[in-house]
């Protein structure tokens, strides 16, 4: 196996740049006053952005419609988790609904 010090180096550098603004969290808190609004919307722009990344993923494939399989999978996981269900029981049964609708040709 070969190794690539430009490879090395940038991941080095992500994983610096990641540890310094974990880091900044707990070390600026005290000193940035951020108002309560503004720890709203960013709580709810969060949440937005988890919904979106979630949509996205589990209705498209490449730049085509995912089909119905995963997209029910994934409302069955989202349902389990809502409903506080183990985790485990939550990918297990997720990932069984598509699988399940795929076996039976339901993609």
């Amino acid at each position: 196996m070969t190794s690539h010090p430009a490879l090395l180096a940038a991941g080095l550098t992500l994983a610096a740049g990641t540890y310094a603004i974990r880091l900044a969290g707990p070390l600026l808190r005290s000193r940035v006053a951020v108002p309560p609004r503004v720890e709203r919307l960013l709580e709810t722009a969060a949440v937005v952005l988890l919904a979106a990344l979630v949509a996205t993923l589990s209705l498209f494939t490449d730049h085509a419609p995912a089909g119905f399989a995963r997209p029910l999978g994934v409302l069955v996981g989202g349902l389990l988790a809502w409903r506080r269900a183990p985790f485990l029981l939550v990918i297990l049964a997720a990932a069984g609904t598509a699988a399940v609708l795929r076996l039976l040709g339901i993609s």
